[in-house]
């Protein structure tokens, strides 16, 4: 059933079950992944990237770091900020690596292995993929070797598990996917980390560990770990650690369940490292790390009626530095920021940040383009970006109104809305990502291309993620669509796109100028040569 213009429409894609698979190496085969169906047409996506890119500087021609974050216009000299963040005139790629997760390398994909969440911890040194098969796959970055000086950036393998398992709920008759929806890593507090991960009904808490040495002299034990007939023990002796080949293991320390009747689309962990909260379509709930048998309900927008339900819940964060703040994006396209103090249901919210339509460019499809698919508070708490369908939006916190930045990520499409419509990608929820200063913001577009926004310099860029570009030392170059007329010899039509192929997930290093872009099964991550020769 199509919506009315001003009507509302709940949308929601829909997964089926993968089996377990373990990744040994970056572009190696995983073990067999079986019986895999997907229930949503838009979800199903080519893993391959389009033709090859070659357009980031190599490290002799490497601007210096005072100049512009994103490429001159042709002919034009670079100049504007002095901040050192991934684009492309900064990003004179070192090292760009793809690491896949797709027997055989198919043109399709399982839907088991499109990735549906990507997320580096506080140091940047692992980064945490998950998908809808419910693994994760942790990588870390290696450390730099005498023998290869340039290496450090590289991210391998570090750990693979299962998070979920597909679930049936026999009361409600409704089965339970195993996609991972979101990937939250704690600040860690000792040797340990530990991250959040959840799916649309349960949230668990995983303990990652390292362990490098192994006890050997037991009195009571033999060397298989089977107790002796203690009449043989004659003498005692003391346990002794020799060293072992390093393991890494990981073990669940929580299962949060049950909280929550609708499905699960965003978790903020607290910056006082004891809570964090997690979001349905209609309420959102705080719980505390070691509580699992309850939560407290902070927002609940469920009508009386559901008939008289307008809008949900699209995304949640918490206050990088304020513990007591957070906010929370709807489908109608406000922000509504929310203080803990005020009350203990913060149904009220504290400040709302709603854009005024224009009512001379209203049309069917508004409010479903408005509808916000992610918030991010910037690092250092003064500003949030936030994604609808068509741009990325910057809002301070102390300006209500209007968003005091507004970039048109594929404004192209607008004309293309029907079609899109038809075949569900107006529904497609895109996420956005800050760099370490706040300086730049990416997201991603269809055809395999993602965004970068200068908000120094107001330029802005478009490349490509593919496995073309993913060569060693090959250089990426900029994008551009061509809507009609004059087109260059690069250029790529509108018509030409391909809606199949999406990034959904980036995810940016806090510190550093390295990106993790998600295309489909594939995940690449690109490194900023200037960064990389600072070290």
């Amino acid at each position: 059933m199509r919506p009315h213009p001003g009507g509302f429409r709940y949308h929601r894609e829909s997964h089926r079950v993968s089996s377990y698979y373990k990744v040994c190496q970056p572009l190696r085969s995983p073990q067999a992944c079986a019986k895999s169906r997907d229930l949503c047409p838009a979800a199903s996506a080519e893993g391959r990237g389009g033709q090859e890119g070659t357009g980031w500087w190599p490290l002799a021609d490497a601007p210096d770091p005072s100049g512009s974050l994103l490429p001159p216009a042709q002919g034009c000299g670079a100049s504007g900020s002095g901040e050192l963040a991934i684009a492309v005139a900064l990003l004179s790629t070192r090292e760009r690596r793809v690491l896949t997760a797709t027997p055989s390398r198919l043109a399709v994909p399982l839907p088991a292995d499109i990735i549906s969440t990507v997320e580096f911890n506080h140091t940047g040194e692992l980064l945490a993929t998950g998908d809808k098969g419910g693994r994760v796959v942790i990588f870390q970055r290696e450390p730099e070797s005498k023998n290869a000086p340039h290496s450090q950036g590289e991210y391998d393998v570090y750990s693979t598990f299962q998070s979920h398992e597909p679930e049936f709920d026999y009361l409600k008759s409704l089965e339970i996917e195993e996609k991972i929806n979101k990937i939250k890593w704690l600040p860690q507090q000792n040797a340990a980390h530990s991250l959040l991960s959840t799916n649309d009904k349960t949230i668990k808490l995983w303990k990652i560990t390292e362990r490098d040495k192994r006890p050997e002299g037991y009195n009571l034990k033999d060397e298989e770990g089977k107790l002796k007939d203690l009449s043989t023990v004659t003498s005692l002796q003391v346990p002794v650690l020799k060293p072992m080949d390093l393991m890494v293991e990981v073990s669940p320390r929580r299962i949060f369940a049950n909280g929550h009747t609708y499905h699960i689309n965003s978790i903020s962990v607290n910056s006082d490292c004891e809570t964090y909260m997690s979001a349905d379509d209609l309420r959102i709930n705080l719980w505390h790390l070691a509580i699992t048998d309850r939560s407290f309900n902070i927002v609940d927008i469920k009508p009386a009626n559901m008939e008289d339900l307008t809008e949900v819940i699209t995304a949640s964060e918490f206050h990088p530095h304020h513990c007591n703040l957070f906010v929370y994006s709807s489908s109608k396209g406000s922000l509504r920021l929310c203080d803990m103090r005020a009350a203990a249901l913060c149904d009220k919210h504290s400040k709302l940040f709603e854009e005024p339509e224009d009512p001379s460019n209203r049309s069917f499809f508004s409010e479903i383009i408005s509808s916000v698919s992610d918030v991010k508070f910037s690092h250092s708490g003064r500003y949030m970006l936030t994604r609808d369908y068509l741009t990325v939006k910057v809002w301070d916190l102390n300006m209500e109104a209007r968003p005091i930045e507004t970039y048109q990520v594929h404004d192209y499409l607008r004309s293309k809305l029907c079609s899109l419509y038809e075949n569900d990608c107006i529904f497609d929820k895109f996420e956005c990502a800050w760099n370490g200063s706040d300086s730049v913001i990416m997201t991603g577009a269809y055809n395999n291309f993602f965004r970068m926004f200068d908000r120094n310099t107001k330029r802005d860029v478009t490349l490509e993620a593919s496995r073309e570009s993913s060569k060693p030392r090959a250089v990426l170059k900029p994008r551009r669509v061509c809507v009609g007329g004059k087109r260059r010899r690069d250029d790529i039509s509108v018509d030409s796109l391909d809606f199949t192929k999406k990034i959904l997930h980036t995810a940016w290093h806090p510190a550093e100028n390295i990106i993790a872009i998600a295309a489909t099964n594939n995940l690449y991550i690109f490194q900023d040569k200037v960064n990389s020769d600072m070290h």
